[in-house]
This record gives C-alpha cells, sequence and structure tokens, in this order.
C-alpha cells in the first residue's frame, strides 16, 4: 500500500530523552551551522501569491515563455519544484494549514470563512501554535503583508512583531533592525488588475483547457490569467530589487508559491482537480542546501514549505506537523498527496483527492449536488454563459456533461495520459486494483488523521454563514438552522 512518507531520520522531537535539553542544543548547532558563516541565522520569506496556475516560463509554458523573467530567474537561482500540491484548493483553508503546519482537516479549519464572528469562533487545538509564533520564540522579528485569512481567532499581535500594511514590497523596512524576520507578502496574482498592463496575450492565441467553450469568452478570461501571470512577475521583480537595495538579499531564503490554481476556469479554485491543487514552489537562498539552478520533480505539498522554513532558520519541526523538510540529508519522498474541498463561502461540498505519482483519485461525498452548484462566481459572465447554455441545450457535450451532469461518487484520472482529467478510469475493470489502492490510502488518511470533513460543521458555523449569505444558502444542511428559529 502506498503511503505518504516523511523522512524515515528522525526529527528533533524523536530522539532519545536521555540528555533531552543537550541533545535538542547540539542538534539546533548543527543546524545552524549549515547556514552561511557570514549570514548568520536567514531572513525567512514567503512570496504568498493567491490564485495563479504555474503558467510560468520556467514552468514550461510555451505562452508565457521569456515573459516572466524575474519568476524565471528566482529559479534559475534556488530550486523549482515541478510537482507541488496545496491540502486545499481554497484560500483560508489553505492559509490555515499552512500556518499551523498541519491538516486543516485535522484541526478543523477546513471550511472556507470560518469563525469570522464571536458566536461562530474557532480556537486552535491544545498543543497547535502557529509559525510566526514559533519564529518570534526563537528571537525572529515577524511581518505579514497582505491578508490573512486565517480559520481560527488569533490576535494579530500575538503573530507578528509589527501591523503590516496592505501589500507592501518592502516590509521588512518597518521592523526593528539588527534581528533576523521570518515574514509574508501577499501579492495579488491570478487576482490581480492587469487593465494598466501592456504586455497583454491576444485571446485569440490561446485555447481553454478542452473542458470549456473554445469561444471568444473562455478565450478572453483564458487569456487575462497569463496577463496576471505576467504582473505578478513584475510585482516580484519590485520584492526582488528591494531586497537588493537593501543588501538583504544575500541572506534572505525566498519561498515563491500560490495558494491554489487560477480563478476562473471553473474547475480550479475551489475544486481538488489538476488544476486546483498544482501550484508553482521555488525555493531560492544563499544557503548550499538549496542547489542553484535544479529541478526536483517528487510530490511536494505546500505544507512542506512550513516545516522547511522552520529547518533552513534552526528551528525543531514539531512533531505533529504534516510537512517534512524538504533540503533533510533523509528526505523521503511522498508516494501521495492529499487534498481536501469543504465548505466554500455558503456552498456546501465535501470532496477528497489522492495524487499519487501517476493517478488522481477524487471522491465525492455529497453527489445530490451538481459540481456547478449555487456559488460566489454565479454572476460573472462565463458562469451566466454556462447556465444559459445547460438550460437551452447548447453547451459542448463534454463541459455539460462535466458541469452539470451526474455527479461521480468517484474519479479515477491517469496524469500522464489525461492531464486535464477528461475520461473517467474508475469505472474501468483494467483499473480496479488501482482505484481500491487509491480508495483504501483515502479511507486510512482519513482514519488516521481524524479528517473532521466527515462530521457535519456545527450549528454555530452554519448560522454564522447564514447569517451573512441569508438566502444564498440553498444547501440542505441549513435547513436544521433555519427550523431552530435562531440565526
Amino acid at each position: 500500500m502506498i503511503k505518504e512518507t516523511s523522512p524515515k531520520g528522525k526529527r528533533l522531537g524523536d530522539l532519545p530523552s536521555l540528555f533531552p535539553e543537550m541533545t535538542r542544543f547540539l542538534v539546533c548547532l548543527l543546524l545552524l551551522s549549515t547556514l552561511p558563516a557570514s549570514a548568520g541565522r536567514p531572513n525567512i520569506l514567503w512570496i504568498f501569491i493567491e490564485d495563479m496556475s504555474p503558467l510560468i516560463g520556467c514552468y514550461g509554458d510555451p505562452v508565457n515563455t521569456d515573459k516572466t523573467p524575474n519568476i524565471d530567474a528566482l529559479a534559475k537561482g534556488g530550486v523549482r519544484f515541478s510537482r507541488c500540491y496545496v491540502p486545499a484548493p481554497v484560500c483560508s483553508p489553505c492559509r490555515s494549514a499552512m500556518i499551523t503546519g498541519t491538516y486543516q482537516t485535522t484541526t478543523g479549519l477546513h471550511n472556507h470563512r470560518s469563525s469570522r464572528t464571536k458566536a461562530g469562533a474557532i480556537n486552535l487545538p491544545a498543543g497547535i501554535t502557529t509559525i510566526p509564533q514559533l519564529f518570534r520564540k526563537h528571537g525572529y522579528l515577524t511581518f505579514n503583508s497582505g491578508k490573512e485569512d486565517y480559520n481560527f481567532v488569533f490576535e494579530n499581535s500575538d503573530l507578528y512583531s509589527i501591523k503590516g500594511p496592505r501589500r507592501d514590497f518592502g516590509a521588512w523596512r518597518n521592523l526593528p533592525k539588527g534581528k533576523p524576520w521570518f515574514g509574508q507578502i501577499q501579492l495579488a496574482g491570478g487576482k490581480s488588475n492587469t487593465k494598466k498592463w501592456n504586455d497583454k496575450v491576444n485571446p485569440d492565441s490561446v485555447t481553454p483547457p478542452p473542458y470549456l467553450p473554445n469561444t471568444a469568452l473562455f478565450r478572453k478570461w483564458h487569456a487575462h490569467h497569463y496577463d496576471t501571470v505576467r504582473q505578478t512577475d513584475d510585482d516580484t521583480r519590485k520584492i526582488l530589487a528591494n531586497l537588493k537595495a537593501d543588501g538583504l538579499l544575500e541572506n534572505t531564503i525566498i519561498f515563491w508559491f500560490t495558494d491554489h490554481g487560477n480563478n476562473h476556469s471553473l474547475r480550479a479554485k475551489q475544486f481538488c482537480t489538476e488544476a486546483g491543487t498544482h501550484v508553482p514552489l521555488i525555493i531560492s537562498g544563499a544557503d548550499k542546501r538549496i542547489r542553484a539552478g535544479s529541478v526536483r520533480n517528487e510530490l511536494t505539498s505546500t505544507l512542506d514549505i512550513s516545516a522547511t522554513s522552520l529547518a533552513l532558520a534552526g528551528i525543531q519541526i514539531p512533531s505533529h506537523y504534516d510537512g517534512v523538510d524538504l533540503f533533510s540529508p533523509s528526505f523521503t519522498p511522498r508516494e501521495y498527496v492529499i487534498s481536501a474541498r469543504d465548505r466554500c463561502d455558503y456552498t456546501i461540498d465535501y470532496i477528497r483527492s489522492v495524487r499519487s505519482d501517476r493517478y488522481r483519485y477524487i471522491r465525492n461525498f455529497l453527489t445530490d449536488r451538481p459540481f456547478l452548484q449555487p456559488q460566489y462566481r454565479d454572476n460573472r459572465d462565463y458562469v451566466v454563459f454556462l447556465r444559459q447554455g445547460h438550460a437551452a441545450g447548447t453547451l459542448p457535450a463534454l463541459t455539460d456533461e462535466i458541469f452539470f451532469g451526474p455527479r461521480p461518487r468517484e474519479e479515477l484520472y491517469d496524469i500522464e495520459q489525461d492531464p486535464h482529467e477528461i475520461k473517467n478510469l474508475a469505472s474501468d475493470p483494467a483499473f480496479a486494483k488501482i482505484l481500491e489502492q487509491h480508495r483504501s490510502i483515502l479511507a486510512e488518511w482519513q482514519l488516521r488523521t481524524d479528517d473532521k470533513g466527515q462530521y457535519p460543521e456545527s450549528d454555530a458555523g452554519l448560522r454564522e454563514v447564514l447569517n451573512q449569505w441569508k438566502d444564498k444558502c440553498v444547501n440542505p444542511e441549513y435547513d436544521r438552522v433555519r427550523r431552530s428559529g435562531s440565526q
């Protein structure tokens, strides 16, 4: 059976208890000794990007070849991970998982935009703390410039040394001098406003994914996503230029990644597909463990970013972390990555996915509702087009089947042969053994991690959503809260 593996070498928390304090001290010294001698402890910077797929030159995309020079240069000076996947294909569960280093489904942070009111408040489980707090505990200053979007109760001042301004490309300049720092700069990515961008892609030069109609409308939005990638490349340039101007580029390790896939393709963001969960990841910095210009093809989770950030700073990785140090001498590649989707805003769904080396298995637990059920993008022109086309019977057959057809209980795709996940192999007898293998992986993972998606959302959580979205809450799960008459 495939197992979700972590390094076979022991972490600090797994070392023998004999002389524990001395053991931890010596191991920390050993970790710190691998850092550049002239640099001391490195700064750690997350360039955290919204809603963007890896349509980037260094990822082999032909449309953006030579159009993303700054991202490409970052990859040339660092390590590019070709197969990185998120634990959730929507921002707040993904960000909640990464800031705690733990699956959002284990901590109860899996429903998008939860804990926004006192009545629906969610506290972190005992023993779970955030990465900024761990950095601060070990003498680092911390900041976050841009969105947080965490699904739990927190005080900004507990996590961050300063209240970061919105999208400041030199946010570290607001910190006191003399200490290393851990910081996050949030970029708009796929949500970028490209009206003033002057190097736009001709919509007629691109082709949307095959499950979308190849019309001017969908070509426009597909081209727009390329434009947002180019805009993000320029935002990256500004950050790198500021680091260089401040003399910090040589002592800052940069993690460049996105929180999930394209916002506009409708089968990417919010869904456990390849387009929704596959994200770019580049790690660059003056550390001998980071081999400039290298490409790593192992299956990787963005939860590994959390663990690796701590490890590169010489900080012990908590034993409950679901990520691993990607540069550990004892690193063992994962054999699969799990992604999970639950309630998004007011739309209730329950999807789990296993991405193995060649296959993607998707389990749809709520088959009573179509793929394109009511959601926050309903008023956008491309969604209106699909709904009107379905009603009129004018959509291409594949588009209509995927977005409005019966929801399959299970899906299995051969990603090597079928990268757009068009041919569902779940009912093919030739793949019965592979299907059962992936089905077992998911069942074991849900049991081992106590996947909270297995349990109904609390009345308080549903009431919080109902009070905000009111008549948009059409899923039957809201009926019990409505009947209670206490919304």
